[in-house]
Order: structure tokens, then sequence, then C-alpha cells
């Protein structure tokens, strides 16, 4: 529950303090209208969906080039599940199904989203990545995605993992974008069986770096838009 008031305090407070302010991703495409999670009992699923005013996944970030400085971005579900339930050993930090694009880098090694027989080049294809976020006050976001030490034998990732230092896994989830709605299919074997959690949603912006020791790996630079406007986990899986 802190690490829940934690994430919900830092974003809330970045997204305030950020009205005003004019990104080049910033427009319909990520302006949240709502947000829900349906349980599937005949097929042991459960879809999690985000709505928005315009078309759902149509912006893709611009090719920065390269990895350094890589811009991602993403439909984002915080929720109250906890590391364990998705395949990480217990960490303090929210547990979050990014929704992501990112045309410099492919971290789902295992999968072909663009049916190429290439497994190393569809990273602008919209994916899933499991995260845990914690408070980063380094970058204008407030959060980023958890690093660990590459010897810190305590961590555990799931096999499915992209091989970076973060708490991130590549589940390969079918992701499915369709005018204003981006749609994605958790089996609920890969969730620990858990169909009773709360989450929220979240439109943001986000950039890789590789080359500054005093900035995350992977941080939230921009929030565009937030369901709940207080980041408050209201909504409850639909059965």
């Amino acid at each position: 529950m802190k690490s829940i008031v934690l994430f919900i305090a830092a974003l809330f407070l970045f997204t305030v303090s950020c009205k005003g302010q004019s990104s080049p991703y910033q427009n319909n495409n990520f302006a949240i209208t709502s947000t829900q999670v349906t349980h599937d009992s005949d097929l042991n699923i459960t879809v999690w969906e985000i709505a928005v005013k315009g078309n759902a996944g149509e912006t893709t970030p611009k090719k920065a080039g390269q990895l350094d400085g890589a811009p991602v971005l993403g439909y984002v579900f915080p929720t109250s599940l906890r590391p364990t339930d998705v395949g990480f050993n217990q960490t303090e930090g929210i547990v979050a199904l990014a929704l992501t694009s990112h045309p410099d880098f492919d971290d789902t090694p295992l999968w072909d989203e663009n049916s190429d027989s290439k497994y190393d080049n569809d990273g602008v294809i919209w994916h899933p990545h499991w995260v845990v976020l914690v408070e980063d006050k380094r970058v204008k976001g407030g959060l980023s995605v958890k690093q660990f030490k590459k010897d810190d034998e305590s961590v555990v990732l799931p096999p499915t993992n992209p091989g970076m230092p973060m708490y991130m896994d590549s589940p390969g989830y079918p992701v499915i974008t369709k005018a204003n709605t981006i749609k994605v299919i958790v089996p609920d074997y890969r969730i620990n069986n858990k169909t009773d959690f709360s989450f929220d949603a979240v439109t943001a912006f986000m950039k890789v770096n590789t080359s500054k020791e005093n900035t995350p790996m992977l941080g939230v630079y921009e929030v565009f838009s937030v369901a709940s406007g207080d980041l408050s986990l209201p909504y409850k899986v639909k059965k």
C-alpha cells in the first residue's frame, strides 16, 4: 500500500505541475475517455482497455536514430498487483502493464509482432511490458522503471524478460488497436489468477538513457492523461 500511495502522489503532483506544457505527442490519441478491465471466466482471460478521444495507437514516436535518448510512448495501467503476481521477486514499487511503441530498438526478442520472420525490428509495433515503477525525482515525470545491479542475485525476472537491468518483462500478450481503443489480452495464469485488483490508466512519454549515470535508464518525462484524474486506482475488474 505504501508504494501505491507513493506512486499516486508522485505522478499526480507532476501531472498538476506540468499543465500548460506542450508536447509534439500530446494530442487526442492520448486523451483518455474511459478504461476497463473485464474478466472472461469462460476463457480465463482479462481484457484490458483504454479508450481515447482520437485514434488509439495512431501516434508513434519519431525515430531518434540511436538507443540513448530514444523516445517511448505508452498507454499504461498502474495496478494493485504484487510484483510476484507477474513473475518478479517481491520488491517496492507499483506494478504496471505498459503498452508501448519505440522505433529505435526492439525489446521483445521472443516475439515477432509484425510477422516478417525477424525478431529484432518491430519495436514500433504496440506491445506490452510488465514494469515496476518507482518515484524518481531525476526526471520531469517523477517516475522511472526500477533498476538493479546486474550482479544482484536477489532479483527474479520472468524468463520472457528482455535482458535489461530493470524490472521489466516482455510477456508477448496480443495488443489490438482499433478506432478509439487499445486493448491487451492477459491470461489469468500470467497474473497468478488474480482477478480482483484495482487499476487506473495513464498515457505518457518516456525516454531511454544509456549515457548519464544520474538519469534512469527508462524514465517518465511527461504525462498526457490520467483516467481517474487523481490516480487513485479506483477501477475494479468487471466480471
